[in-house]
Formats: C-alpha cells, structure tokens, sequence
C-alpha cells in the first residue's frame, strides 16, 4: 500500500543522573569525592534511504524514543551515551513540527539526515562540587530529559517527468512501455489509484531518467474530486509534464483545458512547468482524423504516440532525454552566474626596488622565500626579486 504521509510521535532519550561517590581505599580514610557524570541521552535522526518507496510502515510503529543515557559511577566513571534512534524515510520526505507548523526538512538528498529531538545532557557528578570550604559534597545533578515532538511525514516523489491527463488516458500504459514499472492496467477509469515510478533507460542504459504516472484527473480535482488531488504534490518536484491527451476522445482540446485549469488551480508553478502534449492511441485514428483532432499546443511540442503499437515511443523517449539534458545545462549555468565573484583586477608589482615591502599598500605582494639546493659561493636562501642572497 501507497502512504505519502502520516503523523508519529518522537522523543529522544533522557540524559543519566550524576553519581554521589566518595573515594573509599586502603590506608586513604577520607577521600575526596569520586562521583561521575551521567551519559547523555540518544538523539532522533531521520535519514533519507533511496531505498525506501512509502511511508506505510509508519503506520505500525508510530513512535520512537531515544535511549536513556546511563548513570555516573564512582572512581569518576561517566555513564554509557544512549544509542541514537535511526529512522530512515524514503527520499523527498518533507519533516514539519505538528505543534509548532515548522518545517524541520526536506530530504531530498540521498544520505542527508535531520536530529529531530536532541538527547538530555548527562547530569553532573559530585566530584564537580567540591571546593576549599565542601571537602565532601554530597550533591549531584539529574540528567535532563530528551526533547518531544509530533512530526507530519509528507512525501513527495522525485522525478524528472511527471504524466498528467484524464482518467483513461493511457499513462499507465505510457509507462509500462518505457521502463520495467508494472503498473495496473485495465480499460476502465481510475485502474491507478496511487502513483507509480518508472526508470526510462537511454540507449545503452548508462543514461536514464525517471518517470511517474499519477491518479487520472478530473475536473475540480484542485477542489477534492476524484483521485488526483491527493497526488498533484507529487508532479511539484518534477523537470517536465507530459500532458496526455486521449487521441479518441470527442473533445481533445476540453480535455487540455481542464488539465491546464486543474494545474493552475493547484500550482501556478505547476502551469508554468515545462512540458509537452501527448496525443495517445493514435493506433485507433486515421491520419485524417489525427488532423482533425490535434490540439492548438503552441509553442508546446506536439507528438502522436500509440503505446499498443509502438509508434511515436522512441521519439518522445530520445526527446525527452534530449530536452532534459538542455534542461539541466541551463540549471548548471544559472547556478553558475549567481556563484559567480568578481574578483580585482591583480596589481602589477613594482619591481624598481628589487624587494618587495609586505606591509604596503603600494606594494601588496608578500615577500616569498624559496629554498634552493646549496651550490658552491651561494647561501641555500634565495630572495625573490633579488639576484641572490
């Protein structure tokens, strides 16, 4: 089962409590105070494992705490840390504080990891209350409890193209052909009732790119009809739209228009997305009728597929690689402007004294010692600038 979000409930461990100890040895009949510190308390950390598809386990074990940190000892001897409690969650998994409507994080990044609760610090032993007046301080500090929260776990799929159409449209059926993904498919509306990942493998397979097929969209889905309302947050991620047009239908072009509405009315982000227009089951038209039937796309591309015969496939999966990679060049160069520093023109030294003061605005190059292997009637510093030392 499909679980793109859900609530638990994380607490991390308590820290230990200090020790009171006295130092207790042969020939020694009054020692000094020996009491350890308490451990610290395990954390909570949430880490993203790409290995992890849904958050439905969740659902069984909804909350977790952190280990307790162990008592101090005599002798000095600070307590046992408690272990921390690992969570992993699947990548794109957005951490918000219920109590507090924070965001904590947004693991998008395979690897990266958030402490959500701290662990409670070790309480103090008596061994740090001694002084000139207390030879014998029988006071120890307790150990602070670990911090508390209620977390909202939303997830949000990672993908490079996202497929968006009616119910019926052929997606699924999109999607299958593309990549090794097994999606429900059945002639009937709503067969996916939860998205789907595929990878679309490029030529030899050292290139690839990954696709999702989404819940059909109806008209007020933005409002809460239908299936895909629930699934719309997960195209927000997404580089490109595939937006699919049943070639058959009676009225293609108000089919695009309640696609285009839905996705404003969702994200205006999501209107303005990339994207191009699909028509499928061209296998089922005449090329004349394709005529009749085609969109006014403008300056979205246009392509006629037939997931039942093929035709069409290659194209739209050599396009879409190809407009990825122009994609991304363009997101490589943006990043590249904004990390760009103007640095000062370099200053020309002036070399008419021969030595260089370092301590000078005038001057600003520092003077640099470079070793030279010793030879005969010269010392084994030379001077830069000079003609020997």
């Amino acid at each position: 089962m499909f679980v793109d979000e859900t609530y638990i409930r994380v607490r991390a461990g308590d820290g230990g409590h200090g020790c009171v100890s006295f130092r207790r040895e042969k020939y020694i009949p009054k020692g000094g105070p020996d009491g350890g510190d308490g451990g610290h308390g395990g954390d909570v950390v949430l880490i993203a494992d790409p290995n992890q598809r849904t958050l439905a386990s969740f659902r069984h074990t909804p909350s977790f705490r952190g280990q307790r940190g162990m008592s101090g000892q005599g002798n000095q001897k600070t307590g046992a840390s408690g272990w921390d409690v690992i969570i992993r969650v699947p990548l794109g998994t957005i951490v918000t504080d219920i109590e507090k409507n924070e965001l904590l994080a947004d693991l998008s990044e395979p690897g990266g990891r958030v402490i959500v609760c701290h662990g409670g610090r070790g309480g103090k032993g008596n061994v740090h209350f001694k002084s000139s007046t207390q030879q014998t301080p029988r006071k120890a500090t307790m150990g602070t409890p670990g911090e508390e929260r209620s977390l909202l776990l939303t997830l949000k799929l990672l993908a490079d193209v996202g497929l968006v159409g009616l119910p019926n449209a052929g997606k699924s059926t999109l999607l299958s052909r593309l990549s090794e993904a097994r999606p429900q498919i059945a002639d009937y509306p709503f067969t996916t009732l939860e998205p789907h990942l595929g990878v679309v493998a490029i030529g030899d397979g050292l290139e690839s790119f990954v696709m999702a097929d989404l819940p059909g969209l109806i008209e007020g889905a933005h409002a809460g009809k239908g299936l895909g309302h629930r699934f719309l947050r997960h195209i927000e991620r997404t580089r490109l739209l595939l937006i699919l047009i049943e070639g058959i239908s009676e009225d293609p072009a108000e089919d695009f228009r309640v696609l285009q509405n839905e996705l404003a009315e969702a994200s205006p982000a999501l209107a303005n997305r990339p994207r191009w227009i699909v028509m499928t089951k061209a296998d089922l038209l005449s090329p004349q009728k394709r005529q009749l039937g085609a969109l006014q796309a403008g300056n979205d591309p246009l392509l006629w597929i037939s997931s039942v015969s093929g035709e069409g496939l290659k194209e739209l999966k050599t396009g879409i690689a190809a407009r990825l990679k122009k994609m991304e060049k363009m997101e490589q160069e943006v990043a590249l402007e904004k990390a760009d520093v103007r640095l000062p023109a370099p200053q020309t030294p002036d070399k008419s004294s021969g030595l260089f003061d370092p301590y000078t605005d005038k001057k600003p190059w520092p003077t640099r010692w470079i070793i030279h292997k010793r030879r005969p009637h010269h010392s084994g510093l030379k001077k830069e600038g000079s003609s020997h030392a």
